[in-house]
């Protein structure tokens, strides 16, 4: 005889287990999105909790909250809720603006956009661009610091 609550069954549609299967197995999923699918696709096969805990390595308090998430929020469950913390400063219009104008305008005067030439152009302040969630970071959109070349003599060397 089984003990404890009863579970709510965990029942997918056939679109949903195709777009679980796709991401549990896709090289570029993300480690964390690929496990809380696995979990979800083992949980609809039938299995109890402590089994499919046992199975893929994590905590029975693990698959409870998967499984929670998806039967009351179906697939926006899989993704992560908003963290606490003070609100963004900068807004996605700003962000974009800054993203826009490093690729397709250059500064009066010079090549390529400084941090502190970006942040008086973009109106956003020399301190909101050292503070990460307050300036994008350049990395995260796949930019990088331009460095000058070092200059080399190129002599001969005579013996």
């Amino acid at each position: 005889m089984r003990q404890g609550r009863p579970k709510v069954a965990l029942i997918l549609t056939d679109d949903e287990r195709v777009r679980l299967d796709s991401l549990a197995h896709r090289s570029r999923t993300a480690p964390h999105l690929a496990r809380r699918t696995r979990i979800i696709l083992a949980c609809a096969e039938g299995h109890d909790n402590t089994r499919v805990a046992k199975r893929l390595r994590v905590s029975q308090t693990t698959v409870c909250k998967w499984r929670g998430r998806i039967v009351r929020e179906r697939l926006d469950g899989l993704y992560d809720e908003p963290r606490p913390g003070a609100p963004r400063r900068v807004t996605d219009e700003q962000v974009e603006d800054v993203v826009v104008r490093t690729l397709e305008a250059a500064p009066r005067g010079a090549t390529h956009w400084s941090s502190r030439g970006m942040a008086k152009a973009s109106g956003l302040g020399q301190g909101g661009r050292r503070r990460a969630p307050a300036w994008p970071r350049w990395r995260s959109w796949g930019f990088r610091s331009v460095k000058p070349p070092k200059a080399r003599c190129l002599t001969r060397h005579r013996p």
